[in-house]
């Protein structure tokens, strides 16, 4: 979704448009921790946006990982507390690479919903082109969205632990090379799983952040094989920006895997690999 469209049809009464920020903290010792983006929502955002909290109204909190799905209903309703109906339109923006925005453009694929899209750019984008912003809190009354799941947009555990022996699926890890190498690690082992390849989600934007031109993203991620896909990262959220893209390059059978590395390197019964080779 451009911002020149977006900036025609904020008044539309179908739209409904969330801010879904996430910040992301390094601490002393390197590691990484998540917070909320409502304190920047609050200093501005998109006019009538709402403010979508991934770390909490659109997860499972009580789960050992982060960023965990919640049940289908429990998502439906706090996307229907934002103002989300079933004949909805969405148009979903963040502040860090859109990887955010497309997370929940998964989440609402998967229990299908398909009538949303991702600000390209982001509020990086709105903001370079000098566009309004507000810091009045979305007055959208509450609405009713249905779930209709899609079970096959999310992988687990035991389905990649199969993809490894299975030439019918391919396995994509979308973390830095660095990370992919086993150079450096987040988790609790470096490295990547057997047999999948590295296609960082870093290379799906250009310099200002939007998502590079489809010529080019096919020349990334390659072109619908027949496989099934299954993308990963640390936490399921990179993994869902290379999701969304290949969505939009005609791939018709892309999972991802929520828990990912968080889940996998932290159990020494699943294998990972280091160096360059899948």
């Amino acid at each position: 979704m451009s911002t020149d469209w977006l900036a025609e049809h904020l008044d539309d009464p179908d739209l409904v448009v969330l801010d879904c920020t996430v910040q992301v903290v390094q601490e002393p010792n390197g590691t990484m921790r998540s917070e909320s983006g409502r304190a920047e929502y609050e200093q501005g955002h998109i006019p009538g946006a709402a403010f979508a909290d991934l770390l909490t109204d659109l997860a499972d909190t009580s789960s050992p990982y982060d960023n965990a799905l919640p049940t289908p209903e429990a998502f439906c309703a706090a996307m229907g507390a934002l103002g989300v109906s079933d004949d909805s339109r969405v148009v979903l923006y963040d502040g860090l690479m859109s990887v955010w925005a497309a997370r929940v453009w998964w989440m609402l694929r998967w229990v299908g919903f398909d009538r949303a899209a991702v600000l390209d750019g982001g509020i990086g984008a709105w903001e370079l082109e000098e566009r309004p912003l507000s810091t009045e809190p979305s007055s959208r009354s509450p609405a009713t969205l249905t779930p209709r799941l899609r079970p096959e947009l999310v992988a687990d555990r035991n389905e990649v632990l199969a993809a490894i022996a299975d030439p019918a699926v391919a396995l994509i890890d979308t973390l830095p090379p660095e990370h992919y190498r086993g150079d450096w690690a987040l988790y609790a082992r470096p490295g990547h799983i057997p047999g999948a390849v590295n296609v960082s989600a870093q290379l799906l934007l250009d310099d200002i952040g939007r998502f590079r031109p489809d010529a080019e993203l096919t020349a990334i991620v390659g072109r619908p094989s027949g496989r099934r896909e299954i993308t990963y990262c640390g936490g399921g959220i990179a993994a869902s920006a290379n999701a969304y893209v290949m969505a939009r390059l005609g791939f018709t059978d892309v999972a991802v895997y929520i828990a990912s590395l968080q889940e996998w390197a932290a159990d020494p019964a699943n294998p990972m690999v280091i160096g360059d080779d899948p």
